[in-house]
Parts: structure tokens; C-alpha cells; sequence
């Protein structure tokens, strides 16, 4: 996908799907999407290992476990928070609220990481799906 010549309101396109852990790609940056997902309950444990994972909170919770050198740890996002997730540190997002995010990967980037845990169900392992 390349970078868009019209704007997108990123309301339209959060209201354009439904299902949940499964983003969106609005534009391109440079080699980078620009996604937008819907998220509620539990991701899983994965791991990135060659790139940052950036989140930004646009309405609801996000809460990010994290497995660091110091031990483990979990960073709460309220809506406007911003995040970014350091490559090759494990981490499991968890939203305890409907909640909507934008990420900020380069193209191409799995939702699950490189290494994983078992992928449920309500997870889509994907690499993000164009906006209808």
C-alpha cells in the first residue's frame, strides 16, 4: 500500500469492521503501516525481534505485560497514551475494555512476532488487511 492522497478519518475506518486483534492498514509511511484494530480481552505472549512495536491509545485501556531483563512488568495506556515496545522484548497486550489502538510497524510486521505463543482463536495472525 502506498501512502494515501485523500485523508482518512480514522472513525470511518474503525467503523468499517468489527472483529477484534484484527488491524487495519489506513496508509503507508515510508516502509511503515499504519494500522487501527479494535482490541478487547487478551492477545498473547510474542515477541518481535527486528523491529519496535509503537501503540497509541485512541479510545478505551490498553495494558501491555512485559517480559524485561528486570523482571516482569505491566505499563497501563489510558486513551492518548503512547507506548512504544522495544524489539526483541516479549510482551502480551491485554484490554479490559472495547478499546481502539493505532500501531506504527513497518510493512509486512506479523501481529503475532516472530516467536509466539499458541495462536487462539480471537487473535488473527496477520500482517494487517486493507480498509474496505
Amino acid at each position: 500500500m502506498s501512502a494515501l492522497t485523500e485523508p482518512v478519518a480514522l472513525s470511518a475506518a474503525l467503523a468499517s469492521f468489527t472483529e477484534r486483534w484484527s488491524p487495519r492498514i489506513v496508509t503507508a509511511v515510508n516502509d511503515y503501516d499504519v494500522r487501527v484494530a479494535k482490541v478487547e480481552g487478551e492477545h498473547l505472549w510474542h515477541v518481535h525481534d527486528h523491529t519496535d512495536e509503537f501503540f497509541l491509545v485512541l479510545d478505551g485501556e490498553l495494558h501491555i505485560a512485559l517480559r524485561e531483563t528486570a523482571g516482569e512488568r505491566t505499563v497501563v495506556l489510558p486513551r492518548g497514551s503512547v507506548f512504544t515496545v522495544p524489539r526483541g522484548t516479549e510482551h502480551k497486550p491485554y484490554a479490559p475494555v472495547p478499546t481502539e489502538i493505532l500501531l506504527l510497524e513497518p510493512t509486512g510486521t506479523s501481529t503475532v512476532g516472530d516467536r509466539h505463543d499458541e495462536v487462539p482463536a480471537h487473535v488473527d495472525e496477520t500482517t494487517g488487511h486493507a480498509l474496505n
